[in-house]
């Protein structure tokens, strides 16, 4: 296994000065799959005032070293070192209250989460895997050290921790860590809602989301209770869906590109379906009149519930709001959108639409994603016409309508809205002497 410099520089100070010492981690993982690690974490056998003497004239972070963590300010980028730990009582489910420092780098390993992150590595010892994670890495498979249902109730958050890591590296969960998880699901709600976000994020990102889903759900409602009711959910229409709403959710969660805000809204997309759900008897089938806006301002509560930040929050309810086109729109219809969701949500979008179209029984899949390839070409049509879309590209500005005689205030804005409207509906030209023809017969309607 090949160290970075400072990593390995590091190393060798600290045996140097009679202390084993080891990488850890999971940037042991990553090395053995072949993947670089983001960051390299060492720990050693050195109590805390022995690693400040060995980095002494060093550049260090001493903040965490009550806990027995140094942050090594290496050329190349902050490690952080830690003691050899054991850890008890943990009476939040998440963070211990006692730690104890020891000399042993298996009683450190005994206390981890997986046996794929309870490997170390030295270069004068080679790999310390005491629990079998190499092992398990070439079976594909994830695994707590010890006693998995112990494991979750000292951190809920390694419940999800456990499906990201299954989601990114295509891991199949070990039976009985998969029912300690399940049993002891319901502790997340001792968990920060930001440490829950951020792990969400993490496995709706990986390749394997779609697969969590499926086969952990109940986990998921625990922190996303609105979406419960989407499991089972039968749409009634066999010719559009071969899925209930949660399986369709899960295949589009998968099928768009793995970037959180197009994730996170084909999470929620149809998230309003079984609340507006309508069987149409004569038809034979069920509808979902206005399940757009519902899912909308069910993807608004659920992310504010988890804190999620507003500039994200904001444009999922945007792409969920809009994900359902309507057949038979045109260029026209297409401009007005364009101008109210902006350009980068417009592109978001019709990838929305074919993520949503790929997850829908095979004849219906073709149709839909037939007519997001109509929409983009003419959404590139409008593009080049390079035409007016907002107020600032209008003809004529606020200066003009005062020109007109309309007073200063709130009516010169509405105005101008009112002649964009005109040129987005193709009701008037975008040129000077038709818009002031058309805001003199505003005028005179206020008169």
């Amino acid at each position: 296994m090949k160290l970075p410099e400072d990593a390995a520089r590091a190393l060798e100070k600290l045996e140097s000065a009679g202390w084993e010492s080891y990488a850890v981690g999971g940037c042991v993982r990553d090395s053995l799959l072949g993947i670089e690690p983001h960051d390299w974490d060492l720990c050693t056998a050195a109590p805390p005032e022995a690693m400040k003497k060995a980095f002494a004239g060093e550049r260090v972070i001493g903040t965490g070293l009550r806990h027995g963590t140094l942050t090594l300010l290496a050329p190349s980028g902050p490690i952080e070192i830690t003691t050899f730990r054991t850890e008890s009582g943990y009476s939040d489910c998440r963070h211990p209250d006692r730690v104890s420092f020891v000399r042993d780098i298996h009683a450190d390993l005994a206390r981890r989460d997986f046996t794929v992150n309870a490997m170390a590595y030295s270069p004068v010892r080679g790999l310390r895997d005491d629990f079998g994670g190499r092992e398990d890495l070439r079976n594909g498979v994830l695994r707590c050290v010890g006693d998995p249902g112990e494991r979750f109730r000292e951190d809920a958050l390694r419940i999800l921790r456990a499906l990201r890591f299954a989601a990114r590296f295509g891991l199949t969960i070990e039976e009985k860590t998969a029912a300690a998880l399940r049993e002891n699901r319901e502790l997340l709600r001792n968990i920060s809602p930001e440490r829950i976000f951020s792990e969400l994020k993490g496995i709706l990102c990986a390749r394997g989301a779609g697969e969590m889903l499926l086969t952990f759900p109940e986990v998921f409602f625990v922190f996303l209770p609105e979406l419960a009711p989407m499991r089972g959910f039968d749409t009634r229409r066999p010719q559009n869906h071969c899925w209930d709403v949660w399986d369709h959710t899960a295949h589009a969660v998968d099928a768009v590109a793995p970037e959180s805000v197009l994730r996170l809204t084909m999470l929620f997309h149809d998230s309003g379906k079984p609340e507006i759900f309508q069987y149409d008897a004569q038809a034979g089938f069920g509808r979902f009149p206005g399940h757009p806006a519902v899912s909308a301002r069910i993807a608004d509560a659920a992310l504010r519930s988890l804190r999620c930040d507003n500039a994200t929050r904001e444009r999922v309810v945007t792409l969920v709001e809009n994900h359902e086109m309507r057949t038979g729109h045109g260029k026209k219809d297409l401009r007005r959108l364009l101008a109210k969701i902006g350009e980068k949500n417009m592109h978001n979008l019709l990838l929305v639409r074919r993520a949503d179209a790929a997850a829908h029984a095979p004849d219906a899949a073709a149709r839909l994603a037939a007519l997001a390839d109509e929409d983009e070409r003419l959404l590139n049509e409008i593009a080049a016409e390079r035409g007016c879309l907002h107020v600032k590209d209008l003809a004529v500005s606020g200066n003009d309508l005062l020109a007109l005689g309309l007073k200063p205030g709130a009516a010169v804005g509405e105005t101008l809205s009112r002649l964009l409207d005109l040129v987005l509906d193709e009701e008037a030209p975008n040129e000077k002497e038709a818009l002031l023809a058309a805001a003199r017969k505003e005028m005179q309607k206020r008169e």
